[in-house]
């Protein structure tokens, strides 16, 4: 079974292209304009082992807000699309990721039920004009769209750069343990994700 997508995104504010292969050999090019999304981004590729290509454009002389939330709502559609009925996959998984003072810790679940809870708070600063509101709006964009529950806390951080790294890095380590096909079967007594 192969384990692709490709989606766009074209509104008034945005206009996104990913490309996405679960199975792949990890790397891909990624280009949205804005250094610390670009950052970001690199994260999941290197850390959840898949290969991704965006090519993404946004209202940047507005704010990160749209470019980052609407790139998190298509790589959520192009993981749905990817995972289909999400047959064999482990669909839970938990990371930790240290980063120096920071610890953050992520937990998903690709249950087909759309839900965040995002804990981190008091990182009011940002990295290139990206902050921890914006990170929350790419991750609330990525679980309403392929359906996954995550849990994102931060039991210690300081700088902003980190927190948001550390974060995004868990991210990716779930997302690559809850995608990998364990067995034959749907992971649900329901017959249904």
């Amino acid at each position: 079974m192969s384990r692709i997508a490709h989606v766009k995104r074209d509104t008034k504010e945005t206009q996104i292209d990913i490309k996405l292969d679960l199975d792949a050999p990890f790397g891909g090019d990624i280009a949205t304009g804005h250094g610390f999304l670009d950052h970001m981004l690199d994260q999941i590729v290197r850390h959840g082992r898949f290969k991704l290509d965006i090519a993404a454009k946004g209202d940047l002389h507005i704010d990160v807000h749209h470019l980052a939330e609407d790139t998190g709502i298509t790589l959520g559609q192009a993981f749905a699309e990817a995972l289909g009925d999400r047959k064999g996959i482990e669909r839970y998984a938990s990371s930790w990721v240290p980063m120096d003072e920071t610890l953050a810790h992520v937990v998903l679940d690709f249950s087909g039920r759309a839900f965040i809870g995002f804990e981190p708070a008091g990182y009011e600063g940002d990295a290139n004009g990206f902050n921890m509101h914006h990170l929350r709006e790419f991750l609330r964009g990525f679980v309403n769209h392929s359906g996954v529950t995550m849990h994102v806390r931060v039991l210690s951080g300081v700088e902003v750069h980190h927190v948001a790294e550390a974060i995004v890095k868990a991210f990716a380590r779930a997302l690559k343990d809850a995608c990998a096909i364990t067995s034959d079967s749907l992971p649900s007594t329901k017959g249904l994700l």
